[in-house]
């Protein structure tokens, strides 16, 4: 019998609030492109890696548009070890996210760095086939966006970010339930449209880990979370508020964002 471990969350954040955010996350995610672009964001990773803290390193497409260059991203991985890396995926393209997950199973990593891969479709069918592929390529961890189009298809609702929400639950209930997603398996939720989504997963023990900078990104937008949380999604994302000054945080919003967050998801 598998018992459930206590589901890790991370909130990026911007480079004034990375030391803060040691307080808040349970792990650290990393944005590659940003090791090379901010010096003070490398030596963020570098003190957290000494301090033996957990890291789950992304590819960046979500902030590029694509995956970042695969040389770097290699380097990156032998100079910080993390835990976890995330191999390059195509958005809403399964059969190209295949050939790159296929590729990237080949690569020797450095020790303790467990890849992860990334289920991208367009259709449900598609996800049920590029989830059983990268089982049957040695995944043994896969992870699901949070904006794909056919999210909508699935569940056509009104509000699309509700939509999509509920769209990503019922794709991977589908997908628990014939039996492609075993109990057993070990999924990462990257990012959210809705910050109440993670909630409606209780039930679900495979589960094992989420990232989203939701509750951070409202709460620089000004958006206080209501009792039930959102019902859009901050329009901003990290390449908007990066570099902002710390004299621009509004501290009381974003510490109540974040205790809201873990309340409504129970977390």
């Amino acid at each position: 019998m598998k018992i459930k471990a206590m589901i890790k969350v991370s909130h990026e954040t911007p480079l004034c609030l990375l030391d803060d955010s040691r307080l808040f996350n349970d792990y650290d995610y990393c944005l590659p492109h940003l090791l090379d672009q901010e010096q003070g964001y490398q030596d963020y990773f570098t003190t957290s890696k000494t301090q033996g803290r957990y890291i789950i390193m992304d590819n960046s497409l979500h902030e590029l548009g694509e995956a970042y260059d695969s040389n770097r991203l290699l380097y990156w991985i032998d100079q910080l070890r993390p835990n976890e890396f995330i191999v390059p995926d195509v958005w809403e393209n399964r059969d190209k996210s295949v050939v790159n997950a296929r590729q990237w199973a080949q690569y020797e990593l450095p020790k303790g760095v467990e890849k992860v891969a990334v289920v991208q479709a367009t259709t449900i069918h598609e996800a049920a086939t590029c989830y059983q592929t990268y089982k049957d390529l040695g995944y043994k961890k896969i992870a699901f966006s949070y904006g794909a189009s056919y999210y909508n298809d699935v569940v056509p609702h009104p509000n699309k970010n509700l939509g999509k929400a509920l769209g990503r639950l019922s794709v991977i209930s589908a997908l628990h339930k014939t039996g492609t997603i075993d109990s057993n398996d070990r999924v990462h939720l990257l990012g959210c449209q809705v910050p109440q989504e993670f909630g409606w997963y209780r039930g679900f023990n495979f589960v094992e880990s989420i990232d989203t900078s939701n509750p951070v990104m409202a709460a620089l937008e000004g958006m206080r979370y209501s009792n039930a949380g959102l019902v859009e999604k901050p329009k901003a994302n990290m390449n908007d508020y990066f570099f902002m000054l710390s004299d621009q945080v509004n501290y009381e919003l974003l510490s109540y964002n974040l205790l809201k967050f873990r309340e409504i998801n129970d977390l």
